[in-house]
């Protein structure tokens, strides 16, 4: 999923607890939105929602 996330443009960090089921990404919100995120962990297999 941290590859996924990684590839996405905009996406500059991305941090995974496999433990607490949680990822935390660092993005630049001009080029990526938080919904496009989610899609690109539910097209690597990963469905998710988004918790500020």
């Amino acid at each position: 999923m941290k590859k996924s996330l990684e590839k996405v443009a905009g996406v500059s960090q991305a941090r995974i607890d496999f433990a607490k089921k949680t990822a935390t990404v660092t993005f630049d919100a001009d080029k990526i939105s938080a919904t496009a995120l989610t899609k690109a962990t539910t097209d690597a297999g990963y469905p998710s929602t988004v918790h500020k």
